[in-house]
């Protein structure tokens, strides 16, 4: 905000006093205005609005003091300043009690009046861009937890209201790092299971051979180290959510176990006999495409069609234009505040740097970002600069055909090479024998293939 955008309302008694602070501060581009006595400033502090005033206190009729209440009581957001060449400790302090942002005592260093002014009016600009963010955020915050505007979230609002007062079966997919988990919490959170359990199960981070055990406990003595009797997450969730996250690791034994528990809502423990009935709800997660894998062989399609009751499918980040501005400044707001900074904002340029990347990592990634960017910054205002040093340098994918992207972090954790290209090469002949209604000579010249090359490559993988 430049100087000729703030108001500044001079009040004093004495001419050559207003005379003098009128041609200072007009200098310097502010926008001044001055009244003579106490009465004439609160008859102008009603009819306008100034961002800050310089009160003298001895005004003949009404004091400063009461110039500055009158200012505060219009608005508080206005910045006051007093100015006295009769100070003593009890005006100081009641003028700062009243509200007052600086005691200025005559005669002053008209440099050093110029720096208060300066930083009292760059301060009301960085509350004021802290309250437009945070109304901003409590306006765009669902649920107590879920950020977001765009038509994308708001059919993910609509879907949760309608489907939390159930007890239906929930299956939210979605790419890694689109807050799956966020909105199953929301979905139990305004069920009427809310006051139970809301248990989280990590699918593909439990062991096979632990796994069942996790689910539904087991007895003592019923496999080595089973020292006593445990209690399944199945059980700890009874009258509550159970939230079962990557679905799609499950192996197939584990599949069909869950099956039975999911559609007898009873089950047995590891070693058991007793069967244990409990009333549970299933929202179930996953970032693969549980179809494709019930195709393929890999996911049962009865207990798919149990899980997938309601389907919801969260959109990446890349598809919720407008809301990555959003995002941005909620965990800037986090982090500065747990990392005991004063970020009031992020730059334009930053804001813009950040809406024309694509995000593959998701919200998840957006928010390690800039928990590493409000690390990394020296100013109050993020700059795309510590944005650039962390995206750049993390980066792990290169540019192909066309801007198409591959991701590279498999390379470290050991890959098939021929399998991939294989799989990218199968999937290119079948979309290009589709679009040619199997024609193979119309879907060469798609591939920009002879015919001869084409008939080779559909043999080989064949």
């Amino acid at each position: 905000m430049t100087n000729e955008m703030h108001s500044i309302l001079v009040v004093d008694d004495e001419t050559s006093m207003r005379e003098l602070l009128e041609v200072l501060l007009s200098k310097q581009g502010y926008k001044v205005s001055n009244a003579k006595n106490g009465k004439q400033a609160l008859k102008m502090i009603q009819k306008n609005d100034y961002d800050l005033i310089l009160s003298d206190i001895r005004l003949g009729d009404i004091t400063g003091l009461g110039v500055l209440k009158a200012a505060k009581k219009k608005n508080t957001d206005t910045v006051v300043i007093m100015i006295s060449a009769y100070s003593t400790t009890e005006i100081a302090v009641e003028a700062m009690n009243g509200g007052a942002y600086d005691f200025v005592p005559k005669p002053f260093d008209n440099s050093e009046l110029r720096q208060t002014i300066q930083k009292a009016l760059e301060l009301k600009t960085l509350e004021q861009e802290k309250e437009r963010a945070s109304t901003e955020l409590k306006d765009n915050m669902h649920f107590n937890r879920i950020i977001g505007r765009s038509p994308g979230m708001q059919a993910i609002y609509k879907r949760i209201e309608q489907v939390a007062p159930t007890k239906t079966n929930v299956l939210i997919t979605g790419e890694s790092g689109t807050g799956k988990e966020l909105i199953a919490r929301a979905i139990h959170e305004n069920s009427d299971r809310r006051d139970s359990a809301f248990v989280v199960v990590n699918c593909g981070g439990i062991p096979d051979t632990l796994i069942e055990s996790e689910f539904f406990g087991h007895v003592k003595g019923s496999f080595t180290g089973a020292v006593s009797d445990k209690q399944g997450l199945f059980e700890t969730a009874d009258q509550g959510t159970i939230f079962l996250d990557e679905i799609g690791e499950l192996s197939p034994i584990l599949q069909v176990k869950l099956l039975r528990a999911v559609q007898e809502t009873s089950f047995k423990p590891v070693g058991g006999t007793k069967e244990i009935k409990v009333d549970v709800r299933i929202i179930s997660a996953t970032n693969k495409k549980l179809e494709q894998e019930v195709i393929e062989g890999n996911f049962r399609e009865d207990l798919f069609f149990r899980l997938n009751v309601v389907p919801l499918k969260v959109p990446p980040l890349r598809d919720r234009k407008g809301d990555v501005a959003l995002l941005a400044r909620h965990f800037a707001g986090k982090y500065s505040k747990e990392m005991e900074k004063d970020i009031v904002k992020l730059s334009s340029y930053a804001i813009d740097f950040l809406n024309k990347y694509s995000f593959p990592g998701n919200v998840r990634e957006l928010e390690n970002l800039i928990e590493r960017s409000v690390a990394l910054s020296s100013t109050n205002i993020i700059l795309p600069e510590s944005l650039t040093i962390s995206m750049h340098k993390k980066r792990r994918w290169i540019e192909g055909i066309k801007g198409r992207r591959f991701d590279l972090d498999e390379v470290e954790q050991g890959m098939d090479l021929d399998e991939i290209l294989s799989t990218i090469e199968q999937a290119y002949l079948k979309k290009a024998m589709e679009i040619s209604g199997g024609n193979k000579s119309k879907a060469a010249e798609y591939l920009n293939l002879s015919l001869r090359s084409m008939r080779y490559r559909l043999d080989k993988c064949s």
